[in-house]
């Protein structure tokens, strides 16, 4: 039976992925092992045969977790015919205080990279992922949260094309099927395709990027980058954290990632956060959709989104999650989401 979740082609590569794709960095922290074979499971049983995780996952990210969510999804991907999964994984690079990985990784030279890939491959247990990502830019830009670039915080990095030439290897020698990167902004994504089309290197796929009702800065300038560069999106964080849920307008204190760890949410911490959602939610009512339906059927309408990222903490949300993807956005509701999102970016002086 063919399945609900349209494959899309990613970037302008032979990799084709369902437009539903499974996040697992709450599995070892929120997520028994148990309950995220369970996940796993039912993601595949419904067509959603996408999954995507990362050295430095679980999250909040701690030395006691680190590279536990592959380990996870490893013990569980031995007993898949592994040509039926399409694997998604990440290199951590520098400047996120995270000394636990490879000793604090200085760089993502061709060192650092080969030892996280050969690393994720043992811990996943296959000898090759579809999809290689840089977590994040080694640069100085503004990420998670921030919004302002500063050019006083410059630094030694490497190179963007000797980190290309050394995934370039990995694609080489078939440890990795295709590349992306992740968190990236305009320039980042201009200099990684020029260096690989002058080069003949391999170019990226995709971008992963945070992409939601109340974060759309993606549509301000990647969005045009990436359609005439023909890199695809994978939208993560659909439900900003659980604030589109709209559980924390009815009690602050609901469980979840927000209240167990506050700090790991600050990116959400904005001032029209909450009216926007408050907004979003009446706008759901008003159409017979609950937030979440709401939320995540936008996410994956949208034309330039390749695939969304859902993740959950338990089997009974995932239940819920992955169906409300599926949830239609009109013409109608598209314009009102418009005008909620232009009355809290842009408020009346």
């Amino acid at each position: 039976m063919p399945s609900p979740f349209n494959p899309r082609p990613l970037g302008r590569g032979n990799l084709f992925v369902p437009d539903v794709c499974l996040g697992t960095m709450t599995f070892g922290e929120q997520t028994s092992e148990a309950d995220a074979h369970s996940q796993l499971d039912f993601a595949l049983a419904s067509g959603v045969n996408f999954l995507d995780t990362a050295e430095m996952y679980a999250v909040p990210p701690r030395a006691e977790t680190c590279g536990i969510s592959e380990s996870i999804v490893g013990r569980w991907l031995r007993r898949q015919q592994r040509d039926r999964i399409i694997v998604a994984t990440k290199v951590a690079g520098p400047s996120r205080n995270l000394g636990w990985i490879r000793n604090g990784p200085p760089s993502l030279d061709r060192a650092n990279i080969r030892a996280a890939i050969d690393g994720s491959l043992q811990r996943l247990q296959t000898d090759y992922v579809d999809l290689y990502q840089l977590h994040w830019p080694e640069r100085n830009q503004p990420m998670f949260g921030q919004w302002q670039f500063d050019p006083a915080q410059e630094r030694e990095c490497t190179p963007i094309r000797a980190q290309l030439e050394a995934l370039a290897e990995l694609v080489a020698e078939g440890k990795v099927r295709a590349i992306g990167v992740s968190n990236e902004h305009p320039w980042g994504i201009m200099q990684f395709v020029r260096l690989a089309d002058e080069l003949g290197l391999p170019r990226i796929l995709s971008t992963q990027n945070a992409y939601s009702l109340v974060n759309r800065t993606f549509e301000t300038a990647l969005a045009e980058v990436c359609h005439r560069e023909q890199v695809g999106l994978l939208a993560y964080s659909p439900l900003a954290f659980g604030h589109l849920t709209g559980k924390y307008l009815a009690d602050p204190a609901a469980p979840g990632r927000l209240t167990q760890w506050p700090a790991f949410g600050q990116r959400y911490g904005k001032p029209n956060v909450v009216p926007a959602v408050t907004a979003y939610a009446a706008l759901a009512k008003k159409h017979g959709l609950t937030p979440t339906q709401l939320a995540l059927g936008y996410v994956r309408s949208r034309w330039f989104v390749s695939s969304t990222i859902i993740g959950a903490s338990s089997l009974a949300q995932l239940q819920v999650t992955l169906p409300a993807t599926r949830t239609p956005i009109a013409a109608e509701l598209l314009a009102e989401i418009d005008a909620i999102h232009l009355r809290y970016t842009n408020p009346a002086p």
